[in-house]
């Protein structure tokens, strides 16, 4: 079955169909389609990098503050709520990706354990984060320094502790890691998957 024509152009809100579908794939939403947004600057991560990714912290999951910066569809701070996180706060500066997570948390019926936030990361990481967060994911769009604005707020607004996790999503591995202050984090694992890179950081 195809996608509409011309969905990339105008930037639709489609359900992913049978090949390139999302889903949330454990915990108590487990099997529930998502929703998510077509376009050049989108890239979902796919269900094999998640599932990869969550397997690799599922000690870490249950109770714990998550914080999904750039969250695009929402469904990676979904599927940790899915798992039994406390909470999960869901951010993304475009108005198209809000109303897809607010569809997704609908449809997952996680209201109770989400905040979403429709700003920039940092003015996010400024003002809206009150607790430190047990594990925060960033996966900002390519060809930015948005991770290292980010990483540099994170530690100056105290927002982890030693036992917190840093994940990073990136193709452009080198880049990322040359632009990482190792006096203020250290890379503990990193994982490929074809051409994602995921980055496991903790507060030095």
């Amino acid at each position: 079955m195809n996608i509409i024509d011309n969905m990339e152009k105008r930037n639709k809100i489609v359900l992913i169909k049978k090949g390139k579908k999302m889903r949330i794939i454990g915990g108590t939403a487990r099997g529930t389609k998502l929703y998510t947004l077509n376009g050049e600057n989108t890239r979902p991560t796919l269900d094999r990098v998640k599932e990869s990714l969550f397997n690799i912290i599922q000690n870490e999951i249950i109770d714990a503050n998550v914080l999904d910066l750039f969250s695009g569809s929402g469904a990676i701070g979904l599927e940790a709520v899915s798992r039994g996180a406390r909470k999960s706060i869901l951010c993304d500066k475009e108005k198209q990706a809000i109303e897809i997570i607010r569809k997704n948390v609908q449809k997952t019926h996680m209201e109770q354990k989400v905040e979403i936030y429709n700003l920039d990361f940092k003015k996010i990481l400024k003002e809206k984060i009150k607790e430190k967060q047990d594990i925060i994911f960033l996966d900002p769009p390519y060809k930015t320094d948005y991770i290292a604005q980010a990483l540099e707020l994170i530690y100056e607004e105290q927002l982890i502790d030693a036992q917190s996790i840093i994940i990073i999503e990136t193709d452009e591995e080198e880049r990322i890691i040359k632009n990482i202050d190792n006096e203020k984090f250290e890379i503990y694992d990193k994982r490929k998957y074809g051409r994602a890179y995921l980055i496991f950081l903790r507060k030095t």
